[in-house]
């Protein structure tokens, strides 16, 4: 009888920082390419020396990375350089990164060791989004915040552009988990915008409530009629993209109604709504949750980190924006670099 063969194990390191469905579609494309995928994810220390200040504490990357549905295995405090040790170190046969070149500090190759072992294997990366990009939305928003009416272009194209997202959806949904009969369906509405600890916590305890987890993703309209002139920082398709790459999820509703009726319910066969902490885009003295309280199938989940919240996350970059502004300077420096030994190396 022959051997069983070895699961193929495959490395990728990254900041992962306000990590996006960009990040998740190069998880993804990576764990196609074998069995087993490991995921290193840099400090806050190494990110600092190598590109500047991140968006996300390391405590925040580590979650959102382990709550990613293709992850497999994460390496905390993984080092900025990837070496051929730290692969058989955690027995990885290669390692797999974005169709980029990425820089340390000095400007060489963060993979030029891996490459040059034959260990090193490529992806497409994910056209029109970077946590860059998304630094600068909530920038722009500060100076050019939204009035009534306001077209949600935000005058800024680039942040609602939609690349293949009908396919991405697709590829995303992919391995989804099939509803049966005998599921207990949950279901919980939300923006999602700026994907974060504080809604994977909340995903992770909806999913306990039952067998089957359904989360409806709110319109930007509603998204910019509950929340105001900041939001949303992310479009419907983008914010669907996050909710899907979550483990915890196993089925969306795109332009999910704020208030969920009684044949809302029905149709998807809901037993449970699980209430989340976002704003009503209707009356204050409307309860958005009366049709699921009076079916009584309305139950509240505690969020373990109630203080993380998409609010928190922009304020925090706000409040820093001169040294963002100072770190995107410099990330455009370094990527006109790299694009320089990108295409030297093809030469």
């Amino acid at each position: 009888m022959a051997a069983p063969r070895k699961p193929v194990r495959i490395w990728v390191d990254g900041c992962f920082d306000g990590m996006h469905y960009g990040h998740a579609n190069a998880l993804r494309q990576a764990k196609l390419m074998g069995d087993v995928l490991v995921v290193g994810v840099h400090s806050d220390a190494e990110i600092e020396r190598n590109k500047g200040p991140t968006v996300m504490r390391e405590d925040e990357r580590y979650a959102a990375v382990r709550a990613c549905k293709w992850v497999d295995e994460v390496v905390e405090d993984a080092p900025y350089l990837t070496r051929v040790e730290f692969l058989d170190k955690y027995d990885c046969d290669f390692c797999v990164h974005g169709d980029d070149v990425t820089t340390m500090a000095d400007g060489s190759d963060c993979y030029h060791e891996v490459k040059a072992a034959g260990r090193y294997r490529e992806c497409k990366r994910t056209e029109g989004i970077s946590t860059t990009d998304l630094v600068e939305r909530m920038l722009f928003l500060k100076n050019n915040p939204l009035l009534a009416g306001s077209s949600l272009d935000y005058k800024r194209p680039q942040a609602f552009a939609v690349h293949d997202t009908e396919e991405k959806l697709r590829l995303f949904a992919n391995n989804r988990k099939p509803q049966v009969g005998v599921d207990r369906i949950v279901y919980v509405g939300g923006a999602f915008d700026m994907f974060h600890p504080g809604h994977i916590e909340f995903l992770k305890g909806a999913r306990q409530q039952g067998t089957f987890l359904i989360a409806g993703i709110y319109s930007d309209e509603n998204v910019s009629l509950t929340r105001h002139s900041k939001y949303p920082i992310m479009n419907l398709h983008e914010r669907a993209l996050s909710v899907l790459a979550c483990r915890y999820v196993d089925d969306i509703v795109l332009d999910a109604p704020v208030a969920p009726t009684l044949d809302f319910l029905e149709q998807h066969h809901i037993d449970v709504v699980c209430n989340t902490t976002f704003a009503s885009a209707a009356s204050p003295d409307q309860d958005v949750f009366r049709a699921a309280k009076d079916a009584g199938k309305y139950c509240e989940i505690e969020n373990p980190v109630p203080h993380a919240s998409s609010d928190a996350i922009v304020t925090r970059i706000l409040d820093n924006h001169l040294k963002y502004e100072e770190r995107n300077r410099r990330k455009a420096a370094k990527a006109a670099l790299e694009a320089q030994l990108e295409a030297a190396s093809r030469q």
